[in-house]
């Protein structure tokens, strides 16, 4: 028998369901489908509701996310999703390092529950496996992390009340 990854595993959450965002860099669609596709299982999964926005690439999903952080909507997480596959020059460097020290920024400043599932590969095929569902769901993952990161504030948030 094959143990399950986390990916897996039955989603476990407890509190109200929350509210959440999924910020989708548009860049390979197809991919961010299907990162898509095992973020919203994950969510359905436990009855969170959820909003879908699109933004051109990776390095837009950071100032999605404040935006919308600092808009009238309320959102009790945020789960990114997106591809950067290497190229020919160190565009992807920039482009992986800056999306991810966007969203760390955000996280640590301003305590926001982030789950970044935005792949950073060498080939399409690494980028495939890593979005299926039926393989690593790195999608559901990033639905898994936010989820992990809400339940840590309630958690605080208890503490303090």
């Amino acid at each position: 028998m094959v143990a399950k990854t986390e990916e897996q595993r039955p989603v476990s959450f407890t509190g109200p369901a929350p509210h959440i965002l999924i910020v989708e860099a548009r860049f390979y669609e197809d991919i961010t489908d299907e990162l898509a596709r095992g973020a919203v299982a994950v969510l359905e999964q436990i009855g969170a509701s959820y909003e879908r926005i699109a933004v051109p690439g990776a390095l837009e999903i950071p100032a999605a996310v404040q935006i919308a952080s600092t808009s009238a909507r309320r959102f009790d997480g945020y789960v990114t999703l997106g591809c950067v596959i290497r190229g020919e020059t160190s565009h992807y460097d920039t482009v992986c390092n800056e999306s991810a020290r966007g969203l760390q920024d955000l996280a640590l400043r301003h305590g926001l529950a982030i789950g970044n599932g935005i792949l950073t590969v060498e080939t399409e095929a690494q980028a495939w496996a890593r979005a299926r569902v039926a393989e690593m769901d790195k999608g559901g993952g990033a639905a898994r992390a936010a989820l992990a990161m809400i339940e840590l504030k309630r958690h605080f948030k208890q503490l303090t009340a």
